[in-house]
Order: C-alpha cells, then structure tokens, then sequence
C-alpha cells in the first residue's frame, strides 16, 4: 500500500512538471464574444506590455507608445508564443501570456531580454484589419 502511495505522489509531481514545462500558456483576463475570431494569416493590431518571469521588470510595451503592433498572426513575424497564443480572440479580448523560452526568444539575448527567459505578456487584440463590424 505504502508503495503505490508514494508512486501516486510521483505521478502527480511530473504530470505537474510536465504542466508547467508547456511551451505556452494561454489566460484570457477580458472576455468578448464575437462571430470572427483571429486566424492564421490575419492582420490584426495588438497592445502588449512584455515582462520577465524572473523578476518582473518590464521589457517592452506598446502602450508607452500609444500605437498597438500590426503584423500577420501565424506567419512567423514575431515569436511562436504570439503566434500561436494570440489566434481565436476577438478584438477588445485580453489574455495573459506565459511564454517560456523554446516559443520566446530560445538561448539568444535579444535587447534587455536575458538568453533562456520566460517572458509574460499582457495583451489587448484592438483590430482584425479587413473584418467589418457587423462580422465581429
């Protein structure tokens, strides 16, 4: 009996390790239905503040700049982690971003981000270029 508790409590640990080794993770904060959700190969305008997991500094954000970022989602324009984390919302949706380093920025320092970071980013979609309102 004694056995079979203590493999128990090692299952559970690595399926928790396994859990948080997830390339992404993904938390809608603001919640909007819509019809139209981004997909792949959308232009669409985004407002982001990015911060390091490991000590909570901030990076980069667009909102000091006043301007959201436009690119095409799901072409590799930016990193994997937005990419994959920023299809299916609707604009004027926020969601919480945990990215770690194989869907970020991987073994490379870029800028003020250190080589093998977990970045977080909160994000706002604003628009989805080409979709009319009455589509959304």
């Amino acid at each position: 009996m004694r056995f079979s508790s203590i493999s128990a409590a090692l299952a559970l640990l690595l399926v928790g390790a396994s859990a948080l080794d997830k390339p992404l993770n993904s938390e809608v904060t603001h919640s909007v239905d819509c019809d139209r959700k981004t997909k792949r190969g959308d232009k669409i305008e985004i407002h982001y503040r990015g911060t390091l997991e490991s000590d909570g500094s901030e990076f980069d954000a667009s909102y000091n700049r006043g301007t959201p970022l436009s690119f095409h989602v799901g072409k590799g324009q930016v990193i994997k982690g937005w990419d994959e984390g920023l299809l299916d919302m609707c604009p004027g949706e926020k969601r919480k971003l945990t990215i770690q380093p194989d869907w970020g920025y991987g073994s490379r320092a870029m800028g003020p981000i250190p080589a093998n970071s977990v970045l977080i980013f909160e994000t706002e979609l604003v628009s989805i270029a080409g979709v009319k309102k009455d589509e959304l």
